[in-house]
């Protein structure tokens, strides 16, 4: 639960890989959150990026109504990648 409502962990990953995944899912209008050890994260910085926040793996949730959604567009675009 985060805000009340319920979310759905897509995967565990460095946070720069999941800050990149959570912009691509804001740009398709899919709201994405991100959890580190310390806290839920809707919206970094880029300076606390480039100022050495926390780096390490962090969750990559999605609320549960858009989470089917998230998992196509993520497919998607991996598969689009592949055949590049």
């Amino acid at each position: 639960m985060y805000q009340g409502d319920v979310w759905v962990r897509l995967d565990t990953l460095p946070r720069l890989i999941a800050e990149s995944l959570r912009r691509t899912l804001s740009s398709h209008g899919i709201v994405s959150v991100i959890r580190t050890p310390f806290q839920w994260v809707m919206a970094s910085p880029v300076i606390e990026i480039e100022t050495g926040g926390y780096m390490g793996d962090v969750g990559l949730y999605v609320p549960e109504v858009q989470h089917r959604e998230a998992d196509e567009l993520l497919d998607r675009l991996s598969t689009e990648a592949e055949q590049e």
